[in-house]
């Protein structure tokens, strides 16, 4: 079976090869041959066929010319341009400015009672200062007690400073009505509080201290100084016994 198949196809072989050299010709078995002729014959409308990347033939010159156009005229220049291409002047510098007007601060002092405020008024009226540099402004407080001790001459309260600094005891320097320049071991709002005060100070060594009424409950008065100049408040502060040893602060 297998020889048959190769003889086979080695006859159709054989076969293909003499058709294809034109050796089976007078069988009428020959391959087609296109000649050039025939080839042109077949070609359907060859003059439509257009490359597409050919290069675009040249135009033919306008026997026309053309007028050449004008220049552009170039616009005028905003007035803002000529002002920014004008070459700018030097500046000279300013002169500084000096200020003499002196520096002002508010200063207060308190509390007056009416007595010392009618006193501290007076001699407020006499340093001659301008309106409205100082006033006294009504308040409506309660009473104030304080333990008390005096009243001392400069001697007397330099050896009892000495004497509450050894046992450790705060106290500042009080000036009080009907009672004159002492020390305050303590201020409270209520005589109750300060009697008990006075107790507890009795068993650290305190012996002379009692209990006074620093300001009595009822219109009192602050002295105010809005916008006072150094040479404003030193002359205040030079008004001594007027002020009830009270001393300028800064405005709260």
């Amino acid at each position: 079976m297998l020889r048959v198949v190769i003889w086979l196809l080695v006859l159709a072989n054989a076969g293909y090869f003499a058709w294809t050299q034109g050796y089976l010709g007078a069988l009428g078995l020959k391959p087609v041959v296109q000649s050039e002729p025939e080839r042109l014959r077949s070609q359907i409308k060859p003059e439509g066929l257009r490359l597409l990347n050919a290069p675009r033939p040249a135009e033919a010159p306008s026997n026309a010319t053309a007028p050449t156009a004008a220049p552009p005229t170039p616009p005028a220049p905003a007035p803002e341009a000529m002002a920014a291409t004008t070459v700018a002047a030097p500046e000279v510098p300013a002169k500084p400015q000096t200020d003499n007007t002196p520096a002002t601060a508010c200063w207060q002092a308190a509390i007056y009672s009416p007595a010392q405020a009618d006193v501290l008024r007076s001699a407020l009226q006499q340093l001659g200062l301008p309106d409205g540099a100082w006033r006294l402004n009504e308040v409506l407080s309660g009473g104030r007690w304080i333990v008390y001790m005096g009243r001392y001459n400069d001697e007397q309260m330099a050896r009892k400073k000495t004497e509450l600094r050894d046992i450790k005891i705060e106290f500042r320097e009080v000036t009080v009505p009907a009672l004159g320049r002492g020390l305050a071991l303590g201020t409270f709002s209520s005589e109750a509080s300060a009697e008990q005060a006075l107790q507890d100070l009795s068993k650290k060594g305190v012996r002379t201290a009692r209990v006074a009424v620093e300001r009595p409950e009822g219109t009192n008065f602050v002295l105010r100084l809005p916008a006072a100049t150094e040479a404003q408040r030193n002359a205040v502060s030079g008004l001594g016994a007027a002020l009830a040893g009270k001393r300028l602060q800064p405005c709260e």
